[in-house]
Parts: C-alpha cells; sequence; structure tokens
C-alpha cells in the first residue's frame, strides 16, 4: 500500500494563542478593522485553494468509509477498541477508512485501517489547541476550515459510522441526516455504534422531535443502530449490494418533507 504522510495542504499546525482562520473567518466586520489581505474576500482565495487540495489529495482514494467518535476516547476503552475492529474489518472488506486524524475514536479508526493494510486517511482541522496527527494514518491533510474540511469527509464516504462522542460528534451527525433529508447525499447509510450510548438521544427525537411534528417517522428511518462490528461491515455491504433499499427509505423520508412544506 502506498503510504503518503507529506500531502498535507497546509504545513502549518494550530498555534496556542493564535485565532484560528475559522475564528478570523467568523468575526464580525464591525468588530475589526482589516487590512486587505485580511478581508473576506480575500479569504476566499484561501477558501477555494483549500478545496481544490482536498479534492486533488482524495480523488483516488476508491470507496472509503468515516468514522467518528469522541476525541477523549482511550486506548483500551470499549469504544476506541471497537473502532478498531470496525475499521479493521471495512478494511479488509475493501474500504479506504477516513477521521479526523487526531486522537480517540479517530486514532481508533486509522489503526484498524491500518492492521487490514487499507488506506487510512486523516483529515486534521487547525485548533485553539494542538491537534497531532495520530501515528496510524498514511495520508494526512490539514486543514484551516471546518467547512471545508466537511465536505471532504461526506463527499468521499460510502457511508458514516457513528461512536459514542460529543458535540463535533453530533454535528456531524446531524449534518449528514439533514444532507440526507433534503436530498444532497443519498445511499448513504448513517451507523449508530452502541445502542446503550445513543438510546437516549433516540427517545428524546421519537418523544419530542417526532411527536410534536417537527420531523416525520420516515426521518428516524435513516438512522441505523449497531452494537457489533460484524454489523457494522454487513451492514455497509448490504446497502452497497442493494442500493435500491436504502434510496427508497431515504426517499420516503424526503417525500415526506416536500409534503410538508408544499402544505406550509
Amino acid at each position: 500500500m502506498k503510504t503518503d504522510k507529506t500531502h498535507p495542504i497546509l504545513n502549518k499546525a494550530a498555534q496556542t494563542g493564535r485565532p484560528t482562520e475559522d475564528e478570523q473567518l467568523l468575526v464580525s466586520p464591525l468588530q475589526v478593522e482589516d487590512s486587505f489581505t485580511d478581508t473576506d474576500p480575500w479569504r476566499v482565495m484561501r477558501i477555494m485553494s483549500e478545496f481544490v487540495r482536498g479534492f486533488d489529495a482524495l480523488a483516488d482514494m476508491g470507496q472509503a468509509i468515516t468514522i467518528f467518535g469522541s476525541a477523549r476516547t482511550k486506548p483500551g476503552d470499549a469504544d476506541y477498541e471497537a473502532a478498531v475492529e470496525v475499521a479493521k474489518l471495512l478494511g479488509e472488506a475493501g474500504f479506504a477508512i477516513i477521521t479526523g486524524g487526531g486522537p480517540g475514536v479517530m486514532e481508533a479508526g486509522n489503526k484498524g485501517a491500518s492492521l487490514a493494510g487499507a488506506l487510512s486517511i486523516g483529515l486534521n482541522i487547525e485548533l485553539p489547541f494542538e491537534q497531532h496527527i495520530n501515528p496510524y494514518v498514511d495520508r494526512s491533510i490539514d486543514f484551516r476550515y471546518f467547512f471545508v474540511r466537511k465536505t471532504m469527509l461526506v463527499k468521499y464516504a460510502q457511508a458514516f459510522v457513528i461512536f459514542p462522542g460529543g458535540f463535533g460528534t453530533l454535528d456531524e451527525l446531524f449534518e449528514s441526516i439533514t444532507l440526507i433529508q433534503t436530498g444532497k447525499i443519498k445511499n448513504f447509510p448513517v451507523i449508530l455504534y452502541g445502542t446503550a450510548y445513543w438510546q437516549g438521544l433516540l427517545d428524546w427525537i421519537r418523544h419530542t422531535l417526532l411527536a410534536e411534528g417537527k420531523i416525520s417517522a420516515a426521518d428516524i428511518d435513516l438512522l441505523i443502530v449497531v452494537d457489533s462490528a460484524e454489523e457494522v461491515r454487513d451492514t455497509i455491504l448490504h446497502y452497497m449490494e442493494n442500493p435500491d433499499l436504502h434510496s427508497d427509505k431515504e426517499e420516503s423520508a424526503r417525500a415526506v418533507t416536500r409534503q410538508v412544506f408544499q402544505n406550509l
């Protein structure tokens, strides 16, 4: 397997105490008086460059699965070891593995890919604190902007596997479901690992969002909950081999959404 550890978008790690590019971008123009090279129109060129380099770096990777989960999960933790096994089985099934490139579940996913001899991708992000690429990444790509990185995490994956995590993990979960519900991505399984962890959220979705008419029952069906590495692999392979089954489920959710907005 070809290894490429020198393909970063930016050869510059986040530095403690310095505002990140995302932070500078999101500051209201009423709060600062920037020179032209720090204004939003100028930043568009940086953003464009980051997209182009990301597309170039990932275009040849083939089928891949993105794995999310907490950066705080330690080696030896049940979720960490499960993520290693999930990535290993998916790698053996022919998928590259994409993670955020950092510690915790991300590291576990890259480790499993490495054990399987599969391509192991880490899409790192500039943060206010230092985050190093984990040692199991074959191809590391550094991003300044969260939204560029998130585009790559979706665009080059055939499915998401989401382990227990915090706000960042939930952000990726709900963004993916929103993209499916609105027809932006299709035939895209979203798999939640660990019934015990996710059950409270699923109950709230069912008993609050659904009960109050904020979503439809078909939307809940977009979430697939599993409790073993084998279930993850088998679920993804099943949908890859039978794309119409998942497409029909997604279209049911989109049809309800369209009908709701047509009646407003």
